[in-house]
């Protein structure tokens, strides 16, 4: 279970540290893509193949289908935990998300998301103010 919010900083080679906590999950690997909101997400491998598997079968003849798995798929990247516990991140991933040197980790469960810090404190920030709306909507879909 990946839970939490973490401060890094990227080097100037576009590493990366990993959450000690997390590392070993990650151990054999991991899958960074774009993500929703310009972050990015990291997955598992094992989490990865669950959700490739739900993207490629999606419907080819809708066009946001096609989109998103665009999106997720052709942007994706495995990667490696070094013995630092970091990985590269490449440069079209960094640009997608604005990443500039201090970056936000967070982890949603069965990912991590990697924000730029600025990015990642405007869009908490709004989230926050807006809770009880949010609460609400989620309220109606039973959670």
């Amino acid at each position: 279970m990946l839970l939490g919010e973490f401060k890094h900083n990227v080097d100037e080679k576009g590493r990366l540290a990993i959450p000690a906590k997390f590392r070993e999950l990650f151990a054999k690997g991991a899958i960074v893509t774009r993500g929703l909101d310009h972050c990015l997400f990291v997955f598992s491998l094992a989490e990865w193949e669950n959700l490739a598997k739900k993207l490629v079968a999606l419907p080819l003849a809708q066009a946001n289908s096609r989109a998103f798995a665009r999106l997720m798929l052709a942007g994706a990247t495995d990667v490696t935990v070094d013995g630092q516990g970091r990985v590269l991140v490449p440069d079209y991933l960094r640009e997608y998300a604005g990443m500039k040197k201090q970056v936000v980790v967070a982890g949603l469960y069965n990912r991590l998301e990697i924000w730029d810090a600025e990015k990642w404190e405007e869009y908490k920030a709004k989230t926050e103010s807006a809770s009880d709306e949010i609460a609400e909507k989620l309220g109606e879909l039973g959670i």
